[in-house]
């Protein structure tokens, strides 16, 4: 790798990464965010930091053990070095944490919502808690001790376990109760408002019972985190033909690798922790004590509890996707792409038109196919109902399923049965490559001709986050398009990772230098040179030299990433003519869009491809031309909103940390301008006064977002 870190202005991808997840946690910070998404924003937070610890922190201790001496190219630090900084990192992040939970449901009370502990309980709750634990937690409960005829168990992977020291006539020993996933994780009292109490505080409680006759010295709820960071391509699951089969052991892998982290409820002794350190082979830094819940799950279905009339007002105003008003419901969609290219932005706009889409091309007689890839799938799916009915009525039906999609693995080995039961033909993509683009491609017999009609798009065909993710979806009749989609698909099927395509950019083979390509061409304009980006992280090692050549060329430089950010901006003579903002807020931030120049000779794609080498050189990912003016401005509206946000928006410095922007200037918040553009812009196509009623509403709900 390139020793960029020499140069002065890029920094430690992981360290990067915390940074993001820490205005994660800013968002749960900020008082003008309801109290109920506040407690959302902490346990989203603390699923992010989990999986930073399987994959991310699992990875560095494997790159240790075998490449000990290496040196991260974009920080100059060698993998133990990098873990060192993560554990520290992170300590301040759990106090954050820590403090931010107990402060919200200290407010939450106000509003007759308690989390309890069982001594704050009324005794007639107690006397209920009680019963409960005997009649349903006790009996399925399976606690061990440890001594020479008991070994140290395994601890599987995040599951919240209660661990006890015990002493028996002189003698102490270590005792363990596994909470099993059967369980529910809170159980909800009887009353008004809402009262609940955590399971793993239920047992912790009754734990002496269960060990009786020794005597509980010590206890705590603890959780140990696991590498999770499993390649099903490695040798030991070669000789496993059948890929559904291979991917599900390394399902089971995942559960039973080297431990990374240890979580524990409260500060116990030092004989204690050691016994965990020497029976984990962990280190001292890789335990954290948090009074915090270790797993934040149950956040979401327990917010569906609250009565509404005290849940409604804690909450986001309710948004529902609109249908686009320039889409007519009750015409064909097939016939709508022919006159002019579709694009729908997620989640202001509603994923129902592609549905549609798929729909009418499952019963329409001039369809010959549907070919699609598909990274990860909502688990209740319209869309493969859709492409079942499709292979059922004849059409011959290609679906591009990855199998390898991180923690939706077993999601998707159930989808590709159900839809290769159907008829439909599945492929799974390449053994060293994730399949990660999102493209369909529906093709015709017209007359004598064959019609395309393709989508690609920046985000998953997932119905689920299609209302929680921005992202962008083109769907287009353009033949150009359409046979580069055909060239994929063909290529796909023969595991052919070197096709050419002329308006496609696809990675491996020619994303990146395309992308390269463009950089250079606004580094020939000098000062006159534009880019914009806007991607979730920018690792890669090759475009961030690229784009500080173009910074020092003159060329000015505005990018939005959401995420990691290994280029520091604002370096003199380095990176000094780069802007960077991170927007964090009701939504995911997930589009992503290259655009280089302005004006007739502007260059813009959308894309499924963050700026990291692992879309870049080892994923097939596709970026695509927008050509329809129309649609090209459309985005530009898209990017003008995320520019000119200075509510959730920060901005990277040049020291690694994040500043909001000037305080002085008009609050606009990109994500309601853009749910007010979708509203307004599906009523201005409406002539009923009721319509232009709700338009006003709208428009002054929203008035502060439009003086910019």
């Amino acid at each position: 790798m390139k020793e960029l870190y020499k140069e002065g202005y890029t920094q430690n991808r992981e360290l990067s990464w915390l940074k993001f997840d820490d205005r994660v946690l800013d968002e749960a910070m900020d008082e003008s965010v309801p109290l109920l998404e506040r407690l959302k924003f902490i346990s989203i937070f603390t699923s992010n930091l989990d999986e930073f610890f399987m994959i991310r922190v699992g990875s560095l201790f494997d790159m240790m053990n075998v490449h000990k001496s290496r040196i991260d190219g974009r920080s100059g630090m060698t993998p133990e070095k990098q873990l060192q900084s993560i554990f520290e990192a992170v300590r301040p992040l759990y106090r954050k944490r820590e403090q931010l939970f107990g402060e919200v449901e200290k407010q939450l009370r106000f509003h007759d919502i308690y989390q309890l502990e069982y001594k704050e309980l009324e005794s007639g709750e107690k006397k209920l808690v009680k019963r409960y634990y005997k009649e349903s937690i006790e009996p399925v409960l399976s606690p061990q001790i440890v001594d020479i005829q008991h070994p140290f168990p395994h601890l599987v992977n995040k599951v919240i376990h209660i661990g006890v020291m015990l002493r028996y006539k002189k003698r102490e020993i270590f005792g363990v109760v596994p909470i099993p996933d059967m369980l529910p994780e809170v159980f909800y009292l009887p009353g008004s408002g809402l009262r609940y109490i955590r399971t793993e505080n239920i047992i912790r409680v009754f734990v002496q019972q269960l060990f009786e006759p020794y005597e509980v010295t010590e206890k705590v709820v603890f959780s140990v985190t696991r590498n999770g960071d499993v390649n099903p391509d490695d040798e030991i699951f070669a000789e496993e033909a059948d890929f559904r089969k291979r991917i599900k052991k390394v399902l089971g892998q995942r559960r039973r690798l080297a431990p990374v982290r240890l979580e524990l409820s409260n500060n116990i002794s030092s004989y204690f922790t050691a016994y965990f350190m020497e029976k984990l082979h962990l280190e001292q830094q890789q335990i954290y004590v948090t009074s915090a819940p270790l797993k934040m799950g149950y956040v979401f279905k327990m917010i569906s509890r609250i009565p509404e009339g005290i849940r409604k007002p804690l909450l986001y105003e309710p948004f529902e996707p609109v249908w686009p008003g320039y889409i007519r419901k009750n015409e064909s969609l097939i016939q709508q792409v022919e006159r002019g290219d579709i694009l729908l932005a997620y989640p202001f706009e509603s994923m129902e038109p592609f549905l549609q889409l798929i729909r009418e091309a499952a019963n329409d007689p001039a369809v010959i196919s549907i070919k699609i890839t598909i990274y990860r799938l909502a688990s209740k799916a319209k869309l493969v109902e859709y492409l079942c009915a499709a292979a059922e009525n004849g059409k011959s039906v290609t679906v591009l399923i990855e199998l390898r999609a991180r923690f939706d693995e077993q999601n998707n080995i159930d989808w590709s049965k159900r839809l290769e039961e159907a008829g439909c033909t599945i492929i799974y993509g390449f053994e060293f490559y994730k399949v990660h683009s999102k493209v369909c491609l529906i093709t015709r017999k017209k007359r004598n001709n064959v019609q395309y009609i393709t989508q690609v798009g920046t985000g998953n065909f997932n119905e689920n986050t299609a209302k929680m993710y921005t992202d962008l979806a083109l769907i287009t009749a353009d033949s150009r398009i359409g046979q580069d989609a055909a060239e994929f698909f063909k290529n796909m099927s023969i595991a052919n990772l070197e096709g050419e395509y002329e308006h496609l950019l696809v990675a491996p083979v020619s994303l990146k230098s395309s992308v390269i390509d463009c950089i250079e061409e606004e580094m020939a304009k000098g000062r006159q040179g534009r880019i914009f980006i806007k991607v979730n992280s920018l690792t890669d090692v090759d475009i961030i030299e690229k784009l500080s050549q173009a910074s020092c060329a003159g060329v000015k430089i505005r990018m939005v990433i959401r995420g990691i950010s290994c280029l520091l901006p604002g370096i003199p003579g380095k990176t000094e003519n780069i802007q960077i903002s991170s927007i964090v807020g009701r939504y995911l931030e997930h589009s992503r869009i290259y655009c280089f120049g302005t004006g007739k000779e502007e260059k813009m794609y959308i894309s499924s491809a963050d700026f990291m080498t692992r879309n870049t050189v080892r994923r097939v990912e596709a970026a695509c031309p927008i050509y329809d003016e129309k649609i090209r401005q459309k985005i530009h509206k898209i990017m003008r909103a995320v520019e000119c946000d200075t509510v959730k928006a920060r901005v990277l410095m040049s020291d690694g940390n994040y500043k909001k922007k000037n305080q002085g200037q008009v609050p606009v918040d990109s994500q309601a301008r853009l749910m007010m553009l979708a509203e307004s812009e599906q009523i201005s196509e409406k002539s009923e006064g009721k319509e232009k009623g709700r338009m006003e509403k709208w428009l002054e709900r929203f008035k502060h977002v439009l003086k910019k």
